[in-house]
């Protein structure tokens, strides 16, 4: 991939530092590329409301598909349910993946998290508006988890049946997968 072609794939509105840009167009090519080559985005937080079922579900899921990579990727919610463990049947679902998310707690979002993101990605539309509300300046580099498929928000599964948090499992799967190529 060129130079031309590498600032391209990167999401329309994206800042990205000319350093992380010139590194990646270097290694797109597969030339010296390694498993610690800087990607275009190396802070990447993920949001949703209560920080319980979807958030940590793309958190950990992006974590595992990065491992490796010098990438942080954290998650909060809007109206977060502070200090609680990831939801019952989400913990299941990425258990039975291979995953422990024990260690998460959720975190209510702040100002200074969208301004220390370099990619914030939101389950919603409407995350993305409140986001962009608590943090102006940060307004270009929200996007949806589901940008480059064909579905734009991830439902919220929280008290609904099992069976709503496995079509929810996947729709995030999808959507992490389909980020991986900008990281």
């Amino acid at each position: 991939m060129s130079a031309t072609a590498a600032a391209a794939a990167v999401p329309r509105f994206a800042t990205v530092p000319e350093e992380r840009s010139s590194a990646r167009a270097a290694g797109a090519s597969g030339a010296g590329h390694t498993e610690q080559s800087a990607g275009v985005f190396n802070k990447v937080l993920i949001l949703c409301v209560g920080n319980i079922c979807r958030s940590p579900t793309a958190e950990y899921l992006l974590r595992r598909q990065l491992a490796g990579r010098d990438v942080q990727v954290t998650s909060a919610g809007l109206g977060a349910l502070v200090g609680h463990p990831v939801e019952g049947h989400a913990m299941e679902l990425l258990q039975e993946h291979g995953i422990d998310a024990s260690p998460h707690r959720a975190r209510q979002l702040d100002a200074q998290m969208l301004r220390e993101a370099e990619l914030v990605l939101g389950m919603e539309r409407r995350h993305l508006a409140a986001a962009a509300r608590l943090a102006p300046e940060a307004s270009g580099k929200l996007f949806l988890l589901g940008r480059w498929l064909e579905f734009d928000d991830v439902p919220d599964p929280y008290r609904q049946p099992r069976q709503a948090f496995e079509d929810v499992y996947g729709l995030i799967e999808r959507g992490v997968d389909s980020w991986l190529r900008y990281l």
